[in-house]
């Protein structure tokens, strides 16, 4: 719906810092009417530096970080100014080209959000490509991600007690091969020996690749997508027009920047518009301190919007508010399934209005954005960005049918292209089946409404979503098929209050053995991949549900997982309540049937909900009393 006083289509604008600067989107015809603009005026800059430039030039002064070394309040913050960020992205990339990297060469980058970071990543994509990698990984991955990255350089973060990336990379295989600096013990000396603007002329331009982030899980042979400085670039600076940021906006941004909604999704769309980051000490926001004292950070900053998960989300609606929070315009989610009913619990008990986010690593992270103007809609993860396209085609045969296209409301795959689509993964041999005639194919299941809006209610492929951390199951899976003991094994996902998903192993043992679970799984949780990839939970059956053609049937595990841990949860919260539990599937989405023996309660039935946080299931409750 058209805002009052302006027709419907209408766009209007505005004169800022010699670029037209347009109103905040209500809806597709907003999005519609942007698009009869020339891309060349709708956008400012193409490349990630044309962007902070821009914004540094035009708010020298004000903060584009708030770094907090501490959760305490009484610990000073470091306030870092555009003017400071530019010069230090300036000193960043002249560093790494005085040490030899070329526009086709990679730093990689293993270290939290810091400021040193952030210097880091965008001058790595000035002088050449940016490779931020997970430290979580096991040292054997970083090793294959360096190697397959080409990265000359490393920046990672130096002997620290609350975060020890050091005592990792130091059994990093062919680590001494390449120029190691290390953030709180060199790296900030070497970047204040540089000139403060540039010594080289970059030539960066929207096709120049800037960054190589690595998605699902990784191997031997690494998936690396490559990103344009013109992919990065078109998701931030539309995102803005969604969320109605600009300079004042100040947000809490407790992610990684190995991940694109630290770098992306709530970084770059804020470094675009001049807007402030309040980055919350080196572990984020699994520092306890700063949660304790989440709302007075909040407060103090006059934070504005709020970057979260679904599961921080749950967490942030058990946290007594002891500040001011009224400033708080907009809290956006996104990485997993949104909950209908904690978003709308969310807004009831902190009313703060919550929109979701639908992203990809391969689109720079993002595919779709709820606008913040507009009603949340429940199920929807908003309108696709401005000069892209998304469609919802048919899914037979395991295969896409690109040539076909679903109806408003029909379920299918989602497909996109546009300028936020990657050119594809440093191996295009991994293109198959993603990359295909030109669109990106998500695997993701859903539907787009009669308005626009986009709809996920599944996955055509089976990744696990942890805490917006990719898991991919199959390499969790030859973990444990590895072991002596097993003779198949699936692994899926199973909900969880905390971190939205995380994997859950079903296996079958070999004739004639037999090994307890807790023991079968502390057998193979050093061999899995990365830590947040190993299973919570283990699972022994005689057989694996199986399709007519004899493939391992994973929607009947993912059905038994869900059951499984809905009777934990719901049987700690109600002790002795008689609850019986059964799971079935309702379309693309699981449905849960609670059957209580006792008589209806609403207490109980609160407190039942409050248990299940984050989950992503719909809940059916049965009084049989």
């Amino acid at each position: 719906m058209s805002p009052p006083g302006r027709p419907k289509g209408e766009y209007r604008s505005a004169q800022h810092g010699g670029f037209r600067v347009h109103e905040a989107f209500r809806s597709l015809a907003d999005i519609e009417a942007l698009e009869r603009t020339p891309y060349q005026q709708a956008i400012p800059a193409r490349t990630t530096y044309g962007l902070i430039a821009r914004a540094a030039r035009l708010h020298p002064e004000r903060a584009a970080f708030v770094y907090l070394p501490d959760g305490e309040l009484a610990t000073p913050p470091v306030r870092i100014s555009y003017a400071t960020l530019l010069a230090n992205l300036q000193r960043a990339a002249n560093l790494f080209r005085s040490l030899g990297v070329g526009p086709d060469d990679a730093v990689a980058i293993l270290a939290p959000n810091v400021p040193a970071t952030q210097y880091a990543l965008w001058g790595a994509q000035l002088a050449g490509r940016a490779c931020p990698i997970n430290f979580m990984l096991q040292p054997d991955h970083i090793a294959a991600l360096l190697e397959a990255s080409g990265a000359k350089a490393v920046v990672a973060l130096g002997p620290n007690a609350e975060l020890d990336i050091w005592s990792t990379l130091q059994k990093v295989p062919g680590l001494a091969a390449r120029t190691v600096l290390r953030i709180g013990d060199g790296f900030e000396a070497a970047l204040q020996a540089q000139p403060d603007t540039l010594n080289f002329d970059p030539q960066p331009g929207p096709d120049r690749v800037a960054a190589l982030f690595h998605t699902g899980g990784t191997t031997g042979a690494p998936k690396l997508v490559r990103h344009t400085h013109g992919n990065e670039a078109h998701s931030a600076w539309f995102a803005h027009l969604f969320y109605g940021f600009d300079e004042r906006t100040v947000e809490v941004n407790g992610f990684p920047l190995f991940h694109v909604a630290g770098a992306f999704v709530y970084g770059l769309a804020l470094l675009a518009v001049g807007a402030t980051q309040v980055l919350p000490t080196v572990t984020g926001m699994r520092n306890a301190a700063f949660l304790r004292n989440y709302w007075k950070f909040c407060e103090r900053e006059g934070v504005t919007a709020l970057a979260c998960v679904p599961t921080i989300l749950a967490s942030l609606c058990n946290l007594p508010v002891d500040a001011d929070i009224s400033r708080i315009r907009v809290a956006y989610t996104g990485g997993s399934p949104l909950p209908t009913e904690l978003a709308a619990r969310f807004e009831q008990a902190l009313k703060i209005p919550v929109r979701n986010i639908l992203g990809m690593t391969e689109c720079a992270g993002l595919v779709s954005i709820e606008p913040a103007a507009a009603p949340r809609v429940p199920g929807s993860a908003g309108l696709r960005l401005p000069y892209t396209e998304v469609r919802v085609v048919p899914w037979r045969d395991g295969q896409v049918q690109l040539r076909e296209s679903c109806a408003a409301g029909e379920t299918g795959v989602l497909v996109l292209r546009g300028p936020n689509v990657s050119p594809g993964y440093t191996e295009a041999a991994r293109d198959t089946g993603m990359f295909e005639q030109g669109w990106l194919v998500s695997g993701d299941l859903g539907h787009i409404d009669a308005r626009g809006y986009v709809h996920v209610t599944g996955r055509a492929k089976d990744v696990i979503i942890r805490g917006s951390h990719n898991i991919d199951p199959g390499l969790v899976e030859d973990a444990f098929l590895a072991h002596p003991a097993v003779a198949m094994c699936a692994v899926v996902a199973e909900p969880d209050p905390h971190a939205g998903e995380v994997p859950a192993a079903f296996v079958t043992l070999k004739p004639g053995v037999q090994v307890q679970p807790e023991v079968l799984l502390a057998e193979v949780a050093p061999t899995v991949y990365e830590r947040p990839a190993v299973p919570k939970r283990v699972v022994v059956l005689e057989n694996l549900p199986l399709t007519a053609i004899g493939k391992v049937y994973k929607p009947a595990l993912r059905l038994n997982a869900i059951e499984l841990k809905l009777r934990e949860v719901l049987a700690a919260a109600a002790p002795g309540a008689g609850l019986c539990v059964t799971v079935r599937e309702q379309g693309a989405a699981p449905v849960a049937s609670i059957e209580i023996a006792a008589a209806d309660d609403e207490a109980l039935r609160q407190r039942l909900r409050q248990a299940l946080g984050a989950i992503a299931v719909t809940i059916e409750f049965r009084f049989t009393g």
